[in-house]
C-alpha cells in the first residue's frame, strides 16, 4: 500500500523523518492554539483494521465481541485525551487500481490456500505471521464505530484522497494510518497506527518535509517521486529500467545505505538535477466543482451537498469527478443512496445504482473441499434479487435490467473480468414495490412491506409469520440458516445445531470469557462455515439497506450471533455426538429456545422439500451436490417452490460472461439420506 519500497527506506535510511510524539500534549497544544476547535484526527480505517485485530483466535470466523471490546477501548481512550475520531473507509475501487486489486486478491488466495494446508497438516490456527483479517472486517468495523458513537465515512472513491482532503480542509490535528500516500500528499500530519501505543497514546510521526530535506526536493516533486518509485496506480515495472539507470549513475555518499534505499536516494537525485517548474502539486483535495452525474436516460443529477449540512464530509471535494453514467434515472433516489453511502449505513447499494459495479474481497474457505460452495455462489441468488429490486425502476422489469459487474473471489477465478450477472425477479404478490415506495414513503404500511421484500429476496415469504414471531437476534439467524440450508445439502443437523447453540451461548458470555476458551483441534471444514455464516450476514446488511431498512441494523451485526470460537467448540461436541443438553451448557431456559428455534428452521426447510438428517446417516456416501465446478453445479433459486423449480448457473469456466436462469430439477436422494 502506498508508495514501493518508501516504508523501508525510511526506517532504514532516513530515520530522521520520524519523531515520536504524545497525542496527549498535541491535542493540548492545540488546544491552547485554536481555542473552541476539538483538535481531530482523521483514521485512515482500512489501514487500521489489522491492528485493531488483536483477539488471539483469528481463524474460526472472528472474535466478534472481543473485537468490538477493543473498539470500544480505542475510542474511549481518544475521547478521554478530548480528540474528536473521524474514520474513513474504502468505499469504491477505481477502475485505474482495479489491477492493483485483483494482484492483491490473487496474493490473499495463495495465502488462504496455505492456511488450509496448515490446518489440515497441524489441526490448529497457524502463527500470527499466517494472519488474515476475518471475512467482513472491514464492513462490520463501519458498522461498530457508528455504534459507539463516531463520525464514519464511507467514500465516493479511493479513501486516501477523501482522508487527505478532510485533514487538510478541517485543519485536524493529523492522519492516523499506515500508507506512505501520506508522506507524499501535501496535508495535515502523518502518524503511524503501527506504531501506536493506546497506554500512552504515543507514536510515530513521519514528516514529509524532513523526507524532502533529506532527499533535497521540494514538496511538488514528492508526487514525481512516487510515480517513478511505483504505487498503487503506477506498477512497480514500469520505470524499472529508469530507475536502475539512475541507481548506476548515482555515487552513494552512504556507505551503510541498503540497495532500496539507494535506489530513493538515486531516484531523487535525477529529479532534482531536472529543471523543475515550480508549479505546486495538482492535489487530489484542491476544491473543484463537482460536474453532472448523467443517468442513462441523458438527465444530469447535480452531485453537490447541501451547504446547509452540519456533517463535516468533504463530499464536494471529489478530486477530478468525471460525467457519469448511472444505471437509474431517479435523481432523488441517487441522492439518498448517496447520502447512505457516505454516511456508512448501506452496503453496496450506491454501487450498484450508479457504476453498476460491485466486489468482494477473499473470504477463508478451502479451495479444495468440493463440497462446501464459495460464499460468492451461495449467497448470488440474494444478490441477484437485490439488483433486480434497485434497477427494475428505471429499466422496465428485472428482463430488462443490465448485468451487474461482479468481481467475487472464489476459487478458479483469475479475476480477468468481472462477472456478469442478472438481475432476478422477486416473486412478490402485488408485484415489487419501487424504491420511492420502500425509502421514501411514510405510510402506515410500509414498513411491513419493507419487511415482505426483504423476506422475498431471501426467498423466505413462506417463512414470514414463525420469523417474524422471533426476537432479535435470532430473527435474523433463523432467516440465514434457513437459507442456507436450503442452498447447501451438504449441511447436516450437526451443523445445524452448532449454529444455533453458539448463538444461544453467546447471550451469556462476555469478552473476557470469550478470549479464554480454548479449543482442542481447529477443523477446517467449521472453518469455512464460520466465514460462510458471517459472509451472509454481509449479504444481510445489503438486503437490508435495499429494502429501506426493515430491520435494525444492530439485528445484522455478528457480534450479537457469531463467535467463531464459541461456534467452533460447538461444532467439535456437536460431530461428536453431544446431546442438546450440553451444546447449551445445561441451560435450561437456552434448552427451550434451542429446540424452538431448531424447529423454525427444520419446519421451513421440510416445507421445501429439504429435510436436514444427521450426518450419521449420509455423510459417507455423499459428498454434497454443490461443486465448485462443472454444468449446474452452482444451484440458485428463482422465486418458486423449490421442489419443483429453480436454476443453475451457465458455467462457462471462471469469468464467464452472463450468469442467469434455467430450469432445474432436485437430484434424487442418494443412498442414505433424503430431501
Amino acid at each position: 500500500m502506498g508508495v514501493r519500497g518508501l516504508h523501508g527506506f525510511v526506517g532504514s535510511s532516513c530515520p530522521q523523518v520520524c519523531t515520536e510524539v504524545n497525542f496527549r500534549e498535541l491535542a493540548e497544544q492545540h488546544r491552547s492554539e485554536h481555542p473552541g476547535r476539538a483538535p481531530t484526527i482523521v483514521v485512515d480505517a482500512m489501514c487500521c483494521l489489522r491492528y485493531w485485530y488483536t483477539p488471539e483466535s483469528w481463524v474460526c470466523g472472528g472474535q466478534w465481541k472481543e473485537y468490538f471490546s477493543v473498539l470500544e477501548d480505542f475510542v474511549r481512550t481518544f475521547t478521554a485525551a478530548g480528540i474528536r475520531l473521524v474514520f474513513f473507509f474504502d468505499g469504491m475501487v477505481e477502475q485505474d487500481k482495479r489491477d492493483e486489486w485483483v494482484r492483491r486478491r490473487l496474493k490473499n488466495s495463495r495465502e488462504i490456500a496455505r492456511i488450509f494446508r496448515y490446518l489440515r497438516a497441524h489441526g490448529e490456527q497457524p502463527g500470527r505471521s499466517m494472519f488474515f483479517i476475518p471475512s467482513g472486517l472491514a464492513i462490520f468495523t463501519r458498522f461498530a464505530l457508528k455504534t459507539l458513537g463516531q463520525d464514519t465515512m464511507c467514500s465516493l472513491q479511493e479513501a486516501d484522497y477523501e482522508v487527505a482532503a478532510y485533514g487538510r480542509q478541517n485543519g485536524c490535528l493529523g492522519i492516523l494510518g499506515e500508507d506512505t500516500d501520506y508522506l507524499i500528499y501535501d496535508t495535515c500530519p502523518y502518524f503511524s497506527i503501527g506504531e501506536l501505543c493506546l497506554d500512552s497514546l504515543t507514536t510515530i510521526m513521519l514528516c514529509r518535509q524532513k523526507l524532502c530535506a533529506s532527499l533535497g526536493l521540494g514538496l511538488p516533486d514528492l508526487p514525481l517521486l512516487a510515480c517513478l518509485l511505483g504505487n498503487d496506480i503506477v506498477p512497480e515495472g514500469t520505470f524499472e529500467t529508469f530507475r536502475y539507470k539512475c541507481l548506476s549513475s548515482y555515487t552513494s555518499v552512504r556507505e551503510n545505505c541498503d540497495k532500496k534505499g539507494s535506489v530513493v536516494f538515486a531516484v531523487a537525485d535525477h529529479i532534482s538535477k531536472v529543471l523543475r517548474l515550480h508549479r505546486g502539486q495538482k492535489s487530489p483535495w484542491i476544491p473543484q466543482t463537482p460536474k453532472a452525474v448523467t443517468t442513462l436516460d441523458k438527465q444530469e443529477v447535480p452531485m453537490s451537498s447541501d451547504p446547509e449540512s452540519k456533517q463535516e464530509v468533504p463530499v464536494n471535494l471529489e478530486p477530478e469527478i468525471k460525467q457519469q453514467v448511472t444505471m437509474v434515472s431517479d435523481t432523488e433516489i441517487l441522492e439518498v443512496a448517496r447520502a447512505r453511502h457516505v454516511q456508512a449505513e448501506s452496503y453496496l447499494v450506491y454501487s450498484v445504482l450508479t457504476s453498476g459495479e460491485v466486489e468482494c474481497s477473499n473470504t477463508l474457505e478451502d479451495a479444495l473441499d468440493q463440497a462446501l460452495p464459495s460464499q460468492a455462489f451461495v449467497y448470488r441468488p440474494v444478490r441477484q434479487r437485490v439488483y433486480a429490486l434497485l434497477l427494475a425502476d428505471s429499466q422496465g422489469g428485472a428482463g430488462s435490467c443490465p448485468a451487474v459487474r461482479e468481481w467475487f473471489v472464489y476459487a478458479g477465478n483469475p479475476l480477468r473480468h468481472p462477472d456478469l450477472v442478472r438481475p432476478l425477479q422477486m416473486n412478490l404478490p402485488g408485484g415489487t414495490p419501487s424504491l420511492r415506495q420502500l425509502w421514501l414513503s411514510q405510510e402506515p404500511g410500509v414498513q411491513a412491506q419493507r419487511v415482505d421484500v426483504l423476506l422475498a429476496c431471501l426467498d423466505l415469504a413462506a417463512s414470514r409469520e414463525e420469523l417474524q414471531a422471533l426476537e432479535s437476534p435470532f430473527r435474523t439467524l433463523c432467516c440465514l440458516l434457513i437459507y442456507l440450508f436450503m442452498q447447501v445439502d451438504a449441511l447436516c443437523l450437526e451443523d445445524l445445531h452448532a449454529f444455533v447453540a453458539q448463538a444461544l451461548c453467546l447471550q451469556g458470555k462476555s469478552a473476557g470469557q470469550l478470549a479464554d476458551l480454548q479449543l482442542d483441534h481447529v477443523d477446517p471444514r467449521a472453518v469455512q462455515l464460520g466465514s460462510l455464516l458471517v459472509r451472509g450476514l454481509t449479504t444481510l446488511v445489503l438486503v437490508n439497506s435495499a429494502c429501506g431498512f426493515p430491520w435494525r441494523t444492530s439485528e445484522l451485526m455478528p457480534w450479537n450471533v457469531f463467535d467463531g470460537k464459541l461456534f467452533h467448540e460447538k461444532y467439535l461436541q456437536s460431530a461428536r455426538g453431544c446431546s442438546a443438553e450440553a451444546l447449551v451448557e445445561q441451560n435450561r431456559s437456552r434448552l427451550a429456545r434451542f429446540h424452538q428455534l431448531k424447529s423454525v428452521v427444520c419446519k421451513a426447510c421440510l416445507g421445501e422439500g429439504r429435510r436436514i438428517v444427521s450426518q450419521q446417516l449420509w455423510r459417507p456416501h455423499h459428498t454434497g451436490r454443490w461443486g465448485r465446478q462443472g454444468p449446474g453445479s452452482h444451484r440458485m433459486s428463482s422465486g418458486h417452490s423449490r421442489s419443483s423449480q429453480g436454476q443453475y448457473w451457465r458455467d462457462q469456466g471462471p469469468g464467464s460472461r452472463h450468469h442467469e436462469s434455467d430450469p432445474w430439477r432436485r437430484h434424487a436422494p442418494s443412498s442414505g439420506w433424503s430431501n
